[in-house]
């Protein structure tokens, strides 16, 4: 195995666990044996520990949700049927996952953001790349600054929120209801004042 690959094994296994189990419930010689690497691998490539690991996590995991949002909203042209069928398909992710949570950086985000200010960056950057990208789609749309912001932003923390409580519900319904919030966000903002 290359150091490439052992790299990016380490990085997977964090996403993982810091998705399932959270950054503080997560240690280190887990990350190694999900890794399927040597313990000192993970400080040869992190040399700064959990919280430099946990930084990439939050990076790669962020760019690579920013491409699922990306993937599932471009090919429409009504963004009010974008947004109410990538709510039934984040729905569907998390009944797939069994209820844990589908979004490693808002896990992160809940723990370490008070105690941790590189961490909290981290997530507040990613979150940002998020919001600005769907408010860019938005805007093409036909949604007018800032108005395009603000729908992003409402519409972003509306599926965070419906991933926590569809979590501790064991039930997609509040994915689906706050899917159907959002498109109304999104219809009326296209609606104008």
């Amino acid at each position: 195995m290359s150091t490439h690959e052992t790299r990016q094994r380490i990085v997977n296994a964090g996403t993982e666990l810091f998705r399932r189990s959270g950054y503080t419930g997560t240690g280190m010689k887990q990350i190694a044996e999900v890794a399927a690497a040597p313990f000192g691998s993970i400080y040869h490539f992190f040399p700064g520990g959990k919280a430099q690991l946990g930084e990439e996590v939050i990076r790669t995991s962020g760019a690579v949700y920013l491409g699922l949002i990306t993937t599932l909203m471009t090919p429409y042209e009504d963004r009010v049927a974008a947004t109410a069928d990538a709510f039934a398909a984040a729905a569907g992710t998390l009944a797939e996952l069994d209820f844990a949570d589908p979004c490693p950086i808002a896990t992160v985000a809940m723990e370490v953001a008070s105690t941790n200010e590189t961490l909290r960056q981290a997530t507040s950057e990613v979150f940002a790349s998020w919001i600005d990208h769907l408010a860019a789609y938005y805007a093409q749309g036909g949604i007018p600054e800032p108005t395009a912001r603000e729908t992003a932003s409402s519409v972003i923390a509306l599926l965070e929120g419906a991933f926590m409580l569809g979590r501790a519900a064991r039930s997609t319904e509040p994915v689906r209801a706050a899917g159907t919030a959002a498109a109304a966000i999104v219809r009326a903002a296209l609606a104008g004042p």
